[in-house]
C-alpha cells in the first residue's frame, strides 16, 4: 500500500501555515471585519447535541466552548471545568467549574449548566446520535453547589474526558434548552467567542463577536474576545462555485477544498491550504455480516482481495488523500500500522476464496453464480452527500470488482431512505465513517452495543463478537496507557481480520484561506475542525 503524501498532504501533523502576505484586493472582497467561510453540506440543526453530523461540529467549535480541552497530543487540559478528579473505581467524575464565565444570553455559567447539558445530550427526545452515542455510560449529575458538578456512570468510562472535549458535546445555556428544540437547533447560545445572529437553512449562518469572551482554550493563541467582529457560515454544495467563489474574493475560506483544484490552489500566491488528517474509523465501505452473500468471511476477504483502493483514490483524488487500511486513522491514539496491508488486492486468492464459498460459476456476463444465483452486492448511496470525488471512487470500486465476479449495484436514493436501509441493514454495502477522538470508535462501529439504535446504527457490519466486546469495554476499565495500547491492537486485529470493512482513505480537513485577507486560521485539536477565533485581517500594502 502507497502511504506517500504530498508535501501539502501530512498524517500526523497538522499544518498551521502561516497565512501572510500583501497583494491587491480581489472585487466584491467582504469588510476586513467579516469573515466568511463557505461549507459544502447543510445544517439540519445548528445544536450539535442534536443528531450529530460533521457540520455541526463544524460550526459549533467556533460559539461553544467545552468541559475540557484536548491538546494534539491527546492530553486533556482544563476549559470551562478548572480541574476534575475521578473516583478510584472509574464510576465518579467531580468537576470544579469556573465561576467567571456567562452565556451569550446572560445566563450565568454554573455546574447546574453541566447537568442541563449531559441530561440533555442522553434524553431520548433530543434524537443525538453522536453526544447521546458517547454517553451512553451516563447515569446522572449532582449539583453539589454553583461550581461542584459529581458525574457518576454506570461503568468505567476511560473514554470520557476524551469526548468532553469535542464540540459535539460542547456546553450550552441552560436557558435556552428550556427552549423548543426547532428554537433551539435555530440559534443555540454558547459561551464562545462568537454568538448566532442569524440562520437561513440551505444559505448561510451569521455570527458576531462576543466582546465579553474571556473562557478561551489553552490550544488558544491568544486570550479575550475574537479579533474578527462577523462571521458567516455560508452553506455553498457545489464544489467548483465555492472553489471559485475563493478565487474571485468573494469568501475568505472554505472547507472540502474541491481535489481537482489542489495543484491550482498550491500555485496561487494568495492561497494557501491547511490540512489535516483526522482522527477515528476511515472513510469505508462496511459490509453486512447479517445476511447473504457477506455472511461468509471467505466472500468478504475475497471481496477484499478484488478491488483496486489505491489505484482508484489516486486517479479521483490525486494525491490529495492519504489512503488507510485499518480500522483507525492513524492520528487515532493507540493505532497499529500492522493492519494497513492486510487485504492488498489478489485475484488469484479471490477466486480461491469465492470456490471454497461455493461461488464456482460464472454467468454470460462474467459474474459469479451459486446455485444459479448471480453473486449481487446491494449498495444503497445518495451521492448527494458524498464529495464528487468519492462517486467517481466508488464507480470505480464496483469496475474492479466486476472483474472478480462480484456484481455490485449503487443504488441511488435520497438521504432519508437510505438512512432508512441503513437503519434495517438493508444492503449489503454501506458508505461510512466515524471522526472522533479515540480509539473507542472501534467499540462504536464494530460492537453489539451499537447495531441496534433510535436514530442512526454505528456498526453497519451487524457484527456480533462476545471476545471483541470484553477487549473494548475491558480497555475503557482502566487508564493505563499501556494497557489499552495492547486492548486496543486486540480490537484492530479482530475487526482486520473478520473483513468488516473495505477501508478506503483517512477523512479530512482540508481547508483554503485567502492569505490576502486573513492570517491565523488553524484547526482545534479534537477533531481537527476550523477554528476562527485566532484569524486576524492581514494588513494591505
Amino acid at each position: 500500500m502507497n502511504h506517500r503524501n504530498a508535501p501539502w498532504a501530512p498524517t500526523a501533523a497538522v499544518v498551521l501555515l502561516a497565512l501572510t502576505g500583501c497583494g491587491g484586493s480581489a472585487s466584491a472582497q467582504p469588510a476586513d471585519d467579516t469573515f466568511v467561510f463557505a461549507t459544502g453540506k447543510d445544517i439540519s440543526c445548528l445544536d450539535p447535541h442534536v443528531n450529530g453530523d460533521m457540520p455541526q461540529a463544524s460550526i459549533a467549535a467556533n460559539y461553544l466552548d467545552s468541559l475540557v480541552s484536548q491538546d494534539k497530543d491527546g492530553k486533556i487540559h482544563p476549559w470551562l471545568a478548572e480541574s476534575w478528579e475521578v473516583s478510584e473505581d472509574g464510576l465518579t467524575y467531580t468537576f470544579k467549574v469556573r465561576d467567571d464565565v456567562t452565556f451569550t444570553d446572560g445566563t450565568r455559567f454554573t455546574a447546574e449548566a453541566v447537568k442541563a447539558n449531559l441530561d440533555h445530550m442522553v434524553d431520548p427526545d433530543t434524537q443525538s446520535g453522536t453526544a447521546g452515542g458517547y454517553l451512553k455510560p451516563y447515569k446522572s449529575t449532582e449539583v453539589v453547589d454553583d461550581t461542584t458538578a459529581v458525574v457518576t456512570l454506570n461503568r468505567p468510562y476511560a473514554a470520557f474526558l476524551e469526548v468532553l472535549a469535542q464540540p459535539f458535546l460542547g456546553i450550552e445555556s441552560p436557558t435556552a434548552l428550556k427552549r423548543p428544540q426547532a428554537e433551539n437547533c435555530n440559534s443555540p447560545v454558547g459561551t464562545g467567542p462568537y454568538k448566532i445572529v442569524d440562520y437561513v437553512p440551505q444559505s448561510k449562518v451569521s455570527l458576531v463577536r462576543n466582546d465579553d469572551y474571556n473562557s478561551a482554550p489553552p490550544f488558544a493563541q491568544h486570550q479575550g474576545p475574537a479579533h474578527i467582529k462577523n462571521l458567516e457560515w455560508q452553506i455553498v454544495p457545489e464544489d467548483s462555485t465555492r472553489y471559485g467563489l475563493l478565487r474571485a474574493g468573494q469568501v475568505d475560506a472554505l472547507d472540502l477544498m474541491p481535489s481537482v483544484h489542489f495543484a491550482e490552489a498550491e500555485a496561487d500566491k494568495n492561497v494557501a491550504l491547511v490540512l489535516q488528517d483526522r482522527p477515528g474509523n476511515p472513510t469505508n465501505l462496511m459490509l453486512n455480516t447479517t445476511r447473504a452473500p457477506f455472511d461468509d468471511l471467505r466472500v468478504r476477504q475475497a471481496f477484499l482481495r478484488s478491488v483496486y483502493v489505491e489505484a482508484g483514490i489516486n486517479s479521483v483524488y490525486f494525491g490529495t488523500v492519504t489512503q488507510a487500511g485499518g480500522p483507525l486513522a492513524s492520528t487515532t491514539k493507540f493505532y497499529s500500522p500492522d493492519f494497513e496491508d492486510a487485504y492488498q488486492p489478489d485475484p488469484a486468492k479471490a477466486a480461491k476464496l469465492l470456490d471454497e464459498a461455493g461461488w464456482t460459476g460464472r454467468d454470460k456476463d462474467g459474474y459469479r453464480t451459486k446455485d444459479g444465483k448471480r453473486l449481487v452486492v446491494h449498495f444503497p448511496y445518495t451521492p448527494a452527500v458524498w464529495p464528487t470525488a468519492h462517486q467517481a471512487l466508488v464507480t470505480q470500486l464496483q469496475a474492479s470488482a466486476k472483474q472478480a465476479g462480484f456484481d455490485v449495484r449503487i443504488e441511488t436514493g435520497d438521504s432519508a431512505s437510505v438512512s432508512e436501509q441503513g437503519n434495517n441493514f438493508d444492503y449489503d454495502l454501506r458508505s461510512d465513517y466515524w471522526n472522533t477522538n479515540t480509539a473507542d470508535v472501534l467499540r462504536i462501529v464494530f460492537s453489539s452495543e451499537y447495531t441496534e439504535s433510535a436514530g442512526f446504527v454505528p456498526n453497519g457490519s451487524g457484527f456480533r463478537n462476545k471476545e471483541f466486546d470484553k477487549i473494548v469495554n475491558d480497555a475503557l476499565a482502566t487508564d493505563d496507557p499501556a494497557v489499552r495500547e495492547k486492548l486496543y491492537y486486540e480490537a484492530q486485529q479482530i475487526v482486520s481480520r473478520n473483513a468488516l470493512q473495505l477501508p478506503l482513505y483517512n477523512q479530512a480537513s482540508q481547508l483554503a484561506v485567502r492569505t490576502d485577507r486573513f492570517a491565523n486560521l488553524t484547526l482545534e485539536p479534537s477533531l481537527s475542525l476550523p477554528y476562527i477565533y485566532d484569524v486576524s485581517a492581514v494588513k494591505q500594502s
